[in-house]
């Protein structure tokens, strides 16, 4: 019987014979291959329903010309894969982070950061600060990357092609980049970007929803919503269009939900460290 690991790092950070490394891309052969594949596939999905009732056509009335144009749209297409995929592969080994390593281990004083075709060293002084920045949409992440802020530039990092990367939590991200880097001084922030350019009501949270997320009863949602700023909007369900037009439901905006979620998980947490000051003066 196998055991799941309590890592929540676990696939991600390692310690090698130099340091501790973070992983981003796991294997460059899949990376590579994921690449390859959109460069053939996109092609040939935007020429397919331009091509194919042509060479119907041109089949059925065995004109000389359709064949023609039929094989100059085939020619052109091959050299659009050709061309896409030399550029995406091109694109994807320049830009490329493989894996950031700290040495040495336990007190980073350089940080390696290796591509896909060569490695470059900042020292971890010079490190101006690290964030890790996180795409939201409707309270669901959609990205995650570590961007270094190092004199010679900016440098973004982004998890491969379902990397164990995309699926840490930032709590833990975070902790553990601050636990590597603690001794240079750097800064290790977070950002969150939400994106909010969306108009679907039905892909909003009912008053149920943000009472589970918030830990509240129901009947305070409203309440709380209009105090921290989440936007409501009031629309009939595609079920009560038939039976009940008359009918409406309000939903809140997810993004704003999960951010006002995280300030009150700040405020409890901080209004238990101050009860148990409190009743423990001495501590």
């Amino acid at each position: 019987m196998t055991t799941r690991s309590t890592n929540p790092l676990a696939g991600v950070a390692s310690a090698t014979a130099a340091g501790d490394r973070l992983v981003f891309v796991p294997s460059r052969v899949r990376e590579f291959g994921v690449t390859l594949g959109g460069s053939v596939m996109v092609p040939l999905w935007m020429a397919t329903p331009l091509l194919l009732p042509m060479l119907v056509i041109a089949v059925l009335t065995e004109s000389g010309l359709l064949w023609a144009i039929v094989w100059i749209g085939l020619g052109l297409t091959a050299l659009a894969v050709i061309g896409l995929a030399l550029a995406s592969m091109f694109t994807v080994s320049a830009t490329m982070v493989r894996w950031i390593e700290f040495r040495p281990q336990g007190n980073a004083e350089q940080l390696v950061i290796a591509r896909s075709r060569r490695s470059s060293t900042v020292a971890a002084a010079d490190l101006r600060r690290i964030v890790v920045v996180e795409g939201l949409r409707l309270g669901q992440r959609k990205s995650l990357s570590v961007v270094l802020y190092t004199p010679g530039g900016v440098v973004e990092c982004e998890p491969g092609y379902r990397a164990p990367m995309s699926q840490v939590g930032t709590e833990a991200l975070l902790a553990w980049l601050t636990s590597q880097l603690g001794s240079a001084g750097a800064e290790v922030e977070y950002l969150a970007k939400v994106d909010r350019n969306f108009a679907c009501p039905g892909e909003w949270w009912t008053p149920s929803h943000l009472a589970a997320l918030w830990h509240v009863p129901v009947s305070e949602v409203d309440e709380l919503a209009v105090r921290h700023g989440v936007r409501s909007y009031q629309h009939t369900t595609r079920a009560m269009v038939m039976h009940s037009p008359a009918k409406t439901v309000t939903v809140y905006d997810p993004d704003r939900a999960y951010e006002v979620a995280e300030e009150l998980r700040g405020e409890h947490a901080m209004a238990r460290e101050t009860g148990a000051t409190h009743e423990n003066p001495r501590a």
